[in-house]
């Protein structure tokens, strides 16, 4: 084999796991990072306890906690921010430590060698020993608060505190390693004559994959802060950081990853601006303030939408400079690449948009958008469903290039102006969507009585692609390359009879194949893969390898 491909190969593959190590490890938290909680002079809180009130409904004071029939869980919290989060806490202890399990077992899939993990715990308190000092006293008292209610069989990881805080810098080191295919959300919005009524309408696909179960206890979080407006967002157990909200003014948060390096140490966790930015801020100008004054140490968009200025913006931050986006138009996309004057030519972005499936999605969004002449509710959520490429090509299903990946945590889209906002249910965004009025369910303050808390005439149906067997077959797909992860021998057939339009089905046959060491199957596969629509140039030149791997191979 050439010296030069040796070399490649193996820095690949040495790429591939320090990636994988590095993404543990920031989730892995370490016993050597030495935080130490926020002191409260008020603890009353701790003697609070949680009742059933009614079947269903759990209540602790004027906050209640509950399932929906969507199965959406519904969290209301008001108060101080210890407050806050030891109610927070009492109320969904039981998914806050779930989702800890999550966590713990995706990272010993991840990282199966308990070396490995024992060294990372050293590794971690190294890159985050000053997580608590980019944090806002607030955000950690809050924090604390609800980290009394987490499981206490990780503690000779690090202390409940210690863990739950940091896990809260874990969505932005996934945005770090995008080759991992944690992250690739798309959002758009429409105002003015490009909307019905002219009404301000944002839709986001929040595509930030850490295992199935990490979506499957959703919780649409209401909080009444004793300063600051009250929002809601979409959370899960434990985490009080922001990816998808709207504030009682009507200005909603949603954030996208752009590219960014491997963080070299602490700064505000992503989540944590955009909270700040919803809590805080009633109009552009303000969330353009807050977002400045924070450093970060990964490069995210904000996408900015305001009842108060009728329009939407992107601020885009890295953690050396910030820009503004206004498109100066009636719409607004969203992928995963800069769009600003400052930072629209930097080099790192102009790599991004060349070499990630961020510009291709933006352009189908872009294509659809410009095929409806006035956006709805419901032309919103079939976009954020759209699983095709450009000119509505087949690129087969689970396509990064695809809006809807088939990875989502959750979909949402707002009304800014009349303060609703739908939430999507399972499978991914293909549920029914939820609808919310926030002025109503603010007004549930006291709850005691278990009820439906959503708007059920304004729900939005669940796509009748469900239906169809082209997504059974889909779901076949996702089977068998589980199977094939965990090492079971899978037949190239029935898993490309399952997604035959997808580059991935073929690289994984064309793997299989390689594993059998029948390499002239198994570059037939590549080549074919190839012949697909590949989302990433890495992706691509990954392809190339084994090809070369194949063809050495068969010249030996």
């Amino acid at each position: 084999m050439p010296r030069k491909n040796r070399f490649w190969r193996r820095l690949a593959r040495i790429g591939a796991v320090i990636g994988v190590l590095l993404l543990a490890g920031f989730i892995y938290i370490s016993i050597v990072s030495k935080t130490t909680p926020p002191k409260i002079a008020d603890k009353t809180a701790l003697g609070w306890q949680r009742v059933q009130s009614s079947p269903g409904l759990y209540t602790l004071k004027n906050n209640w906690f509950r399932k929906s029939k969507s199965g959406l869980f519904e969290l209301y919290v008001e108060g101080e921010p210890f407050d806050r989060g030891v109610v927070n806490g009492k109320l969904t202890q039981e998914l806050i430590q779930l989702q800890e399990d999550y966590f713990s077992d995706q990272i010993n899939r991840l990282v199966p060698s308990k070396f490995y993990l024992h060294f990372l715990k050293y590794v971690v308190g190294w890159f985050n020993r000053d997580l608590d000092k980019h944090v806002t006293e607030e955000d950690k008292e809050e924090i604390y608060g609800i980290s009394l209610s987490a499981s206490n069989k990780y503690n000779y990881i690090g202390s409940n505190y210690q863990r739950i805080l940091n896990y809260h810098a874990a969505h932005d080191i996934g945005h770090a390693l995008q080759n991992l295919a944690l992250v690739g959300c798309t959002s758009f919005g429409t105002w003015g004559s490009r909307s019905e009524n002219g009404e301000m309408i944002i839709g986001r696909n929040f595509d930030f994959y850490v295992g199935d179960h990490f979506a499957e206890n959703k919780i649409v979080s209401f909080e009444n802060p004793a300063e600051g407006f009250k929002f809601m967002s979409v959370t899960w157990g434990g985490f009080i950081g922001v990816v998808s909200g709207m504030n009682e003014k009507g200005l909603t948060v949603t954030i996208n990853a752009a590219k960014s390096d491997i963080p070299s140490g602490s700064a505000t966790p992503v989540s944590l601006v955009a909270r700040e930015i919803l809590q805080y801020a009633e109009n552009i100008q303000q969330a353009m303030e807050i977002a400045k004054k924070r450093k970060m140490f990964v490069s995210e968009s904000f996408l900015i939408a305001s009842a108060a200025d009728g329009k939407a913006v992107i601020i885009e931050k890295t953690p050396d400079s910030i820009g503004l986006y206004d498109p100066g138009k009636n719409e607004i996309i969203c992928a995963n690449h800069f769009q600003s004057p400052e930072l629209v030519n930097s080099r790192s972005n102009r790599i991004q948009m060349r070499q990630s499936a961020s510009d291709y999605r933006y352009q189908r969004v872009q294509e659809l958008l410009s095929a409806t002449k006035i956006n709805t509710v419901s032309q919103t959520v079939k976009i954020l469903r759209d699983h095709k490429g450009l000119d509505n090509a087949d690129i087969g299903l689970g396509n990064e290039k695809s809006i809807n990946q088939f990875i989502a945590h959750h979909s949402i889209i707002f009304e800014p102006q009349k303060r609703r906002v739908w939430v999507s249910t399972e499978p991914w965004q293909l549920g029914q969507f939820v609808c919310y009025d926030l002025d109503k369910v603010f007004s549930l303050a006291g709850m005691k009585t278990n009820q439906e808390i959503s708007d059920s005439s304004l729900n939005l149906p669940a796509d009748s692609f469900l239906l169809t067997d082209r997504y059974a077959l889909f779901l076949k797909f996702r089977q068998l390359k589980k199977e094939m992860m965990e090492g079971i021998d899978v037949n190239p057939d029935s898993l490309i009879a399952s997604n035959p339009s997808y580059y991935q089905t073929y690289q994984l046959a064309g793997n299989e194949m390689f594993k059998k060491k029948n390499y002239g199957q198994a570059l037939l596969y590549y080549e074919q893969a190839l012949s697909k629509e590949v989302a990433t140039k890495n992706e691509e030149n990954q392809i190339h390898l084994q090809i070369t791997q194949c063809r050495d191979k068969l010249h030996q």
